[in-house]
């Protein structure tokens, strides 16, 4: 039997679907990319915003038309939609045979046998608190990176986010357990593991009573075959000068920290159930560029939170322009059903939140477009992630990526090189020009990255 896995949504849950495809060939069945040569198809939902679940909704109508135009015989939605809209799922599409919550997917194998044996319209459903013990994985990503999941949940239940009510609280996955998942990642040729999580940075208090980042920073940056550590999903508050001289002192830890700040002004923050103030993240950013002088920053920002007034706007425009971070996106808010702000008055249209928006994405690409320029006659080590086309870009042109750029949400740098190269291969280069946020580069012929080492 088949099987085809569309993963939808963040990293987390692509290792989530990298876990079940583990299961499943443990088990006997085969993977496929083919839709149309698929006899049951898992769709991994997203419902984190409207577009997410508007996606996953129509992927799964998709799906569907596959039992009428292909072999498809099942068809299992899994994943957060599946566990926050339990019922409506299967009534409301009487194609899905199966669904299963955010804490099964470990169930799989029995969901599958048990539609093969006849039964139809199956649901399983676990205690959010509840972690799948199997540890099988299959790796999607290819040789350059791959992500550890070091924890489920969260606790913090910003007022905004569906989160908590899906995947349920805090739980750390045993440290022992995450090295050795990250060994098989390395021997399986993976040059750069991405550790993510709800909130990396307090991984281990459920555990200990003590934050276990740096000790797992360590433990990890001992594996062989690693080059690249990258930290995802750090929240400012809970970062300690602990954390930083760990990112700072671990060879293989990128200088790269993703702070999901969300806003900047003191009101907002509060409306929102955040847990710190403008003032304390200004501080802790400081002392993050104290410690680490060639960090790159990331952020993500929402637009037009309920009650967020021009204001509220411009004090947010005024620390994007002080700030001066390397990369920032924004999302427009999204009232999501049954979160305290969706029932908060004075919520803001539609053309407001996407003019806001806007504005400061406008703000961010000036700065990132000179800071981009600015690196222009500078050296580089970066990762090459593939190769482009020859008929669009000439002979030897490779994708890569420097150690401020995360993979499919960061910027790329175009690499020529004489050299046949391949994805996971660390190159140096000549940054000879920029085409907005990505650069343009030439590889150094003469280097060698075992000198540099």
């Amino acid at each position: 039997m088949k099987i085809l896995c569309v993963s939808l949504g963040c990293d987390k849950n692509l290792v989530d679907s990298e876990m079940m495809l583990g299961l499943l060939t443990k088990d006997g069945y085969q993977l496929t990319d083919d839709d149309q040569e698929a006899d049951v198809v898992i769709v991994n939902t997203c419902a984190f915003i409207d577009a997410a679940k508007e996606e996953s909704i129509n992927t799964i109508l998709d799906m569907a038309r596959l039992k009428e135009d292909a072999k498809c015989q099942a068809l299992v939605v899994t994943g957060c939609m599946a566990e926050r809209y339990k019922k409506e799922v299967l009534k409301e599409i009487p194609e899905v045979d199966a669904v299963l919550g955010t804490t099964t997917y470990g169930e799989i194998s029995k969901v599958l046998r048990r539609l093969q044996d006849g039964e139809k319209h199956i649901e399983v459903y676990e205690d959010l608190s509840r972690m799948p013990e199997d540890d099988h994985r299959v790796f999607t990503t290819g040789s350059a990176y791959s992500y550890l999941k070091i924890a489920e949940g969260c606790n913090k239940r910003c007022t905004y986010c569906i989160i908590p009510y899906l995947r349920g609280p805090y739980r750390s996955e045993p440290m022992v357990k995450l090295i050795s998942q990250a060994k098989k990642i390395a021997e399986n040729g993976v040059k750069e593991l991405i550790l993510v999580a709800q909130e990396t940075t307090l991984y281990g208090t459920d555990l200990s009573q003590k934050k276990m980042l740096p000790t797992l920073l360590r433990e990890l940056g001992r594996i062989e075959g690693l080059e690249w550590i990258r930290l995802q999903y750090c929240y400012p508050e809970e970062i300690t000068d602990e954390i930083i001289e760990a990112i700072a002192k671990e060879p293989k830890v990128c200088h790269y920290i993703d702070l999901p700040i969300q806003h900047a002004s003191d009101r907002i923050l509060k409306r929102m159930g955040r847990r710190t103030t403008h003032d304390e993240i200004i501080s802790r950013i400081h002392r993050i560029r104290e410690l680490i002088p060639d960090v790159a920053l990331r952020t993500t920002l929402i637009s037009g939170f309920p009650g967020e007034t021009e204001e509220d706007h411009q004090i947010l425009m005024d620390f994007v322009r002080e700030v001066e971070f390397d990369r920032l996106g924004v999302f427009t808010y999204s009232q999501e059903e049954d979160t305290p702000a969706a029932a908060m008055a004075d919520q803001i249209p539609e053309e407001v939140k996407e003019r806001r928006r806007g504005e400061i994405m406008a703000l961010q690409q000036e700065i990132a477009f000179r800071k981009e320029k600015e690196k222009i006659g500078s050296e580089m080590r970066v990762m090459v992630e593939g190769r482009m086309p020859e008929e669009d870009y000439g002979f030897g042109v490779y994708t890569c990526r420097t150690y401020m750029d995360a993979p499919n949400i960061d910027s790329q740098i175009f690499v020529h090189s004489e050299r046949d190269l391949m994805s996971g291969d660390f190159i140096r280069c000549t940054v000879t020009d920029s085409d907005g946020y990505d650069l343009i580069g030439e590889e150094i012929a003469d280097w060698d990255d075992e000198e540099e080492e």
